[in-house]
């Protein structure tokens, strides 16, 4: 097959199709450093995009359910968290796709980035059909966990309509991380953005019965979210199927037929992906249990601070991701000294971004906070005196989480991702949790000493895993 003419809109086809000719040498001819940050930042930018407006995704259904009642959207809160919970595992798997696809495209591998992300989308739709049976018993699950039966009765039928977009979510998922890859990630950033807005629309549409349609209440947004999901999966299947210059991947060419080592190989970079996804997911999740234990006060101020951190971490997470394309993408050449300074690059974006919000939450934290607090909020004075000491400990943890994520990211660039697991569960749940209850409670620090525990586990995870990635070479994770 004659392989496609570059196009002026893609940045790496010099690489993508050019033949394989070997490895690069490892010493010397690196590029750089300005090459290194326009790269970085040209895969970067647009996936710190996609991820701000997933956040909005999430944020625009809180609001509109909110406005139906407080048992609405209690009930839409847990049948959310339920979603993305198992979405965020599943999602680990399509993460695994990027550290092989970007290997096999640094050393000019076609074949290989077809076998990994083909095999990934089975991965993440067999995973998805697994995960139809306990979405579907959501409502036996929350009974079973002491919630109220109404809120449980009322999760359950929006998780109903709502699991229908597991399947596209993790779709979008894979082939996010196959266009990332073969250097489209301004793809994912327009995608991402029609999906917000047609969410915000469907939204409006569906639940409150705009335009002459029936009001649908709940399920109206479930089914906006089914149908934003499956749009998004959509055009990128189209792309990715369509684009000339992606014909030579023949991503979709007897897509039926099993690859079983390219499909055991996602499973076994996959689960520990997933694994510590939900260790950090669920280290956050465990907070604000504890909050709560120390009134509905505190636990409000946590949610605003939480959600603070939280929006500020989406930048250093959309580097990790491209730090790890750039690492896969030199390791799979064979260039070392590439390979350093794009880690370096990325590290320092990531620092950088990091101290950035951190100045914010130290200078300006009662207006960040306010942005939550209406003005005759009876509780508002209370929220606000709470959540300030709360956001100056999360200015702290924000800079050694934005690090501990762009080395776990890294490391997977080299397929390193059991070691980097464990690293993340001893640090979490061994030393972080039981921080923060001894500094919460028999040390009587109350909300800061969670949020310390916190930053003790996050620091922890960032010093071993920055280690890890920097001692690379002795540990035989850039062999060949």
């Amino acid at each position: 097959m004659e392989r496609p003419a570059k196009t002026p809109d893609a940045a790496v086809d010099a690489v993508a199709f050019a033949p394989s000719t070997g490895p690069a040498p490892t010493t010397g001819g690196a590029s750089s450093w300005m090459s290194h940050l326009s790269a970085t930042l040209a895969l970067g930018l647009p996936l710190v995009g996609a991820q701000l407006l997933q956040m909005s995704i999430h944020v625009t259904d809180t609001v509109m359910i909110g406005q139906l009642g407080a048992a609405e959207l209690a009930a839409a809160v847990l049948a959310s968290q339920a979603f993305f919970l198992v979405w965020m595992f599943g999602a680990g798997f399509a993460q695994a796709v990027m550290p092989v696809a970007a290997a096999a495209q640094g050393r000019g591998d076609l074949r290989g980035v077809r076998r990994s992300v083909r095999m990934g989308l089975w991965v993440v739709t067999l995973y998805g059909a697994l995960a139809m049976v306990p979405l579907w018993q959501l409502e036996t699950i929350l009974l079973a966990l002491g919630q109220e039966a109404r809120t449980a009765a009322l999760a359950g039928a929006f998780m109903r309509v709502l699991q229908w977009a597991m399947f596209p979510a993790l779709v979008i998922a894979g082939l996010r991380s196959y266009l990332s890859v073969v250097g489209r990630a301004s793809v994912v950033l327009w995608v991402t953005l029609a999906a917000a807005l047609l969410t915000a629309l469907l939204n409006y549409v569906l639940i409150f019965g705009h335009f002459g349609l029936p009001a649908l209440g709940m399920a109206g947004s479930a089914v906006a979210s089914v149908g934003a999901n499956g749009a998004g999966a959509a055009i990128m299947v189209v792309y990715t199927a369509r684009r000339h210059d992606l014909a030579a991947y023949e991503l979709y060419v007897r897509f039926w037929r099993p690859d079983w080592p390219a499909f055991l190989e996602v499973l076994r970079l996959g689960w520990p992906i997933s694994t510590t996804i939900i260790a950090e997911v669920g280290l956050f999740a465990a907070s604000s249990v504890m909050m709560g234990w120390l009134g509905t006060i505190p636990l409000a101020a946590h949610g605003i601070a939480l959600q603070l951190a939280s929006i500020a971490f989406m930048v250093p997470l959309g580097l990790a991701q491209a730090g790890t394309v750039r690492v896969g993408l030199a390791h799979g050449r064979g260039a070392t000294a590439d390979l350093g300074r794009a880690a370096h690059t990325v590290l320092a974006l990531g620092i950088l971004v990091s101290l950035a919000a951190a100045l914010m939450f130290w200078i300006v934290p009662s207006g960040l906070i306010g942005l939550y607090l209406g003005d005759g909020d009876p509780n508002a004075a209370a929220v606000l005196a709470i959540g300030v000491p709360l956001l100056a400990v999360g200015a702290a943890f924000q800079i050694v989480d934005g690090l501990q994520v762009v080395a776990s990211g890294l490391l997977r660039g080299l397929a390193d991702t059991r070691m980097p697991m464990i690293i993340a569960v001893l640090s979490y749940w061994g030393l972080g949790m039981p921080a923060a209850y001894v500094l919460a409670f028999p040390l009587g620090f109350d909300g800061p000493g969670v949020w310390w525990g916190l930053a003790l586990g996050l620091f922890a995870s960032a010093v071993l895993m920055t280690w890890r990635f920097h001692r690379r070479a002795a540990l035989g994770l850039t062999a060949k």
